[in-house]
Parts: C-alpha cells; structure tokens; sequence
C-alpha cells in the first residue's frame, strides 16, 4: 500500500487565497470538472470522501475542490461570530489550513461538512476568547490623563440588525453557538450536534435555553430603550 504524500500548507493556502487560482494552465473550474471526468462518484458524501483520499495522496487541487464548495458559508458562519469581513476571512483560511493538516484525522464514513465546521466553529470561538481576555487585561491598565469614557449606553441610531447581534453576543458561548448555526444559519439539529460534537437532545435543550434567554434580553433592552427615551423626551433632549 502507498504512503500517503503529506501535503504542504503553504500551498493550502494559496488554493485558499483566492477561488481563481491557476493550477498549471487551469482554473479550479476546470481542476473540478477534470477530477469529476476522472471516475468521482456521484453521491455527495462518497464524493467529498474520494477527494479527501485524493488529497491525503498529495492532491493539493482535490481540497481545492472541497475549499471551492465550503468557502463562502464557512466564512458567512464564522462573521457571525466575530462580526469583521477581514478578521472572518483570516479565520476562514485558517479553518482550511487546518482541516488540510488533520486529513488523516478524518473519517471518510461521516460527512466532511459538519466536520469542517466545526473546525471553523472552534477557531471562532478560541479567537473570541482571546479577545475578551486581552479586553479584561486591558481593563487593569492605567488609564491616560484626559481619557473620558464612553457613554454608558451608546445604542441610540443602530439599526435592529446590530440590536440582535449585540444581544446575541450577550448569550453564553453554548447557546451563542447553538442559536447562530440554528436560527441564523438553518443548520438542522443533526448537523449542529455534529459540528459541536453533543448529542441531538443536547443541542435541543440549548436551542430551548438560547431562545429564552435572547427573548429575555431582547426584551429588557427594548424596555431600557422605552425608558431612555422617555427620560431623553422629558429632558428636552434627543
């Protein structure tokens, strides 16, 4: 039996860069079109299993393949995690760059997407950890003279997209997670258990748990709205 070829990340990379990447004298269009000419099977998952094989033989354009299929909803699920296009995009190929190194680690039986994500998934949510701690580090500094602080409620004029993500954000990151891929994103239950690794009945609970406590937020944020603006209208001020 041949030993697989390890590939090189660096050239992950720069399948994952761009979705018009010259390989030879082709586009991954016509990358895709020749591996499909070249016996792929049909069946979605058997297919993403046989460009895993082809990849973990050192076929860099087979996971072009599956970086072309997975790309954009990937980097649409982790925005809504992180909230920045630039940030969201370097997460992205980051998801890519690993799932390339862990190829071996996958199991051809289940389907590549769920695992995918979840990868993605957790580099989101590792990324926000180190944000918030390096928020409460800076908490602790001193701060310059002059430095005035923000307002205390700077909500006034942001639209109702922003009002969610910002009470979203608010959630524990269990039911964060659960509540972005289900409502925002119509994973099914399955595919949510899959991506976070907890039984179907876990993630149903969390979803229950998640909705609540936005309904709960959501509502204690629009009183405090009704209340700043009535106090604002008996002020005198907007």
């Amino acid at each position: 039996m041949a030993t697989p070829v390890a590939p090189k990340s660096h050239a992950v990379k720069a399948v994952v860069a761009t979705r018009r990447r010259v390989v030879g004298r082709c586009t991954p269009e016509a990358v895709e079109q020749q591996l499909e000419d070249d016996c792929e099977p049909s069946d979605s998952r058997t297919s993403e299993a046989w460009l895993v094989e082809r990849t973990r033989q050192g076929e860099v354009e087979a996971f072009g393949v599956l970086v072309r299929r997975y790309e954009r909803r990937v980097q649409r699920v982790v925005t809504r995690f992180v909230h920045d296009a630039g940030t969201a995009e370097d997460l992205t190929q980051d998801a890519f760059v690993r799932a390339f190194a862990r190829i071996e680690q996958f199991d051809t039986s289940r389907r590549f997407g769920p695992w995918l994500f979840r990868i993605a998934v957790n580099g989101a949510l590792d990324h926000l950890r180190r944000k918030k701690r390096r928020g409460w580090l800076g908490l602790f500094g001193d701060a310059p003279r002059g430095y005035d602080p923000p307002e205390a409620d700077p909500r006034r004029q942001i639209d109702t997209v922003a009002e969610v993500r910002h009470v979203v954000d608010q959630l524990p990151e269990k039911y964060r997670a659960v509540l972005v891929l289900r409502d925002l994103e119509n994973f099914s239950t399955s595919e949510i258990a899959a991506v976070l690794g907890r039984k179907e009945a876990t993630i149903r609970w969390r979803l229950a748990e998640a909705r609540q406590r936005f309904h709960e937020l959501w509502t204690r944020r629009m009183l405090q709205d009704d209340v700043d603006s009535s106090e604002s209208i008996a002020t005198g001020t907007k």
